[in-house]
């Protein structure tokens, strides 16, 4: 991997209205590397989403600086912005209805963002996404014929009909079961080995386990990187892993560039703080947090 497909520099959004605002993203840094497989995950209102749609040209920030494929994503003009959506990035939605045309076929839906090319290429290209999401037999199907999983699956197959550089997945197993939701991973997978770049937003605790870089945002901030441990990592599609309980990562937290680090809201509880200080000190190579010692003491040793 020689660059970053993605690079974010202190991504701020607050969206107003007219009473209050809302803080989305608070100086947020992040880079994917060309080729990389890398999940999001936080929860409802960190961020997360917010993020994803600046990086598919849906939303813009209020401060900050956004690389894709190393171009400056905010100096875009309207049409510039227009052929990005259209030739740079892959969107897959939750809602798969956004991506999806009731009264065409499935073919046809496929067929539909890739309108600027020639009509034997597009059928072509049409049916070899069809084999890569396990849909052959159908093509000629309606919309309305198939189950949510079958739909979403085209909805991938949609969002790689332009052969994008970057696709972006919104919760794209929130609305299917834990085995559609297992073949869907599978489809990212298979085509992250084949070089694609993939950004998933997830709240699936077994899916984000599976994946080798999980970013978590928290209050707007990346907190912690997860990375799949190596023993897991060669062990992704044996059947007796519970995906839901084995610490298949190990977690660091992350240094932002003014020197801070995002504190687990359950180890501050465990320090019992009175207010937002702390003690930090290095011990044997280690940086030790603790509560200050009491106020009392402390006056006392001044005297």
């Amino acid at each position: 991997m020689s660059e970053a497909m993605v690079q974010a520099d202190g991504l701020v959004k607050i969206y107003k209205t007219r009473e209050t605002e809302v803080l989305a993203l608070q100086g947020l840094d992040l880079t994917v590397e060309t080729g990389e497989l890398t999940a999001i995950i936080g929860n409802s209102g960190s961020g997360k989403s917010t993020f994803l749609n600046m990086i598919g040209g849906l939303d813009r920030p209020s401060a900050g600086k956004l690389m894709v494929d190393g171009r400056n994503l905010f100096a875009m003009t309207e049409k510039e912005l227009i052929r990005y959506k259209r030739d740079t990035v892959g969107f897959v939605w939750q809602n798969n209805g956004r991506n999806l045309v009731p009264y065409l076929s499935v073919l046809e839906n496929i067929m539909l963002p890739m309108q600027f090319a020639h009509a034997g290429k597009r059928k072509a290209r049409a049916l070899e996404l069809l084999d890569l999401v396990g849909l052959p037999d159908k093509r000629q199907s309606r919309m309305n014929t198939l189950s949510g999983g079958e739909q979403q699956r085209v909805a991938i197959a949609i969002a790689l009909a332009n052969s994008p550089k970057l696709l972006l997945a919104d919760e794209p197993t929130g609305s299917v079961d834990a085995r559609t939701a297992d073949y869907i991973f599978d489809i990212f997978r298979e085509l992250n080995s084949q070089g694609q770049t993939v950004l998933i937003v997830t709240h699936d605790v077994a899916l984000s386990r599976k994946v080798k870089r999980v970013v978590a945002i928290r209050d707007g901030k990346i907190s912690s990187e997860r990375i799949l441990r190596q023993s897991y990592a060669d062990r992704l599609k044996e059947s007796d892993i519970d995906w839901r309980s084995e610490e298949t990562q190990e977690e660091y937290a992350i240094l932002d560039r003014a020197g801070r680090v995002q504190i687990p809201r359950e180890m501050l509880d465990e320090l019992k703080l009175n207010d937002s200080r702390l003690r930090v000190r290095i011990r044997d190579g280690e940086v030790v947090l603790s509560a200050p010692e009491d106020e009392i003491s402390v006056r006392e040793r001044v005297r």
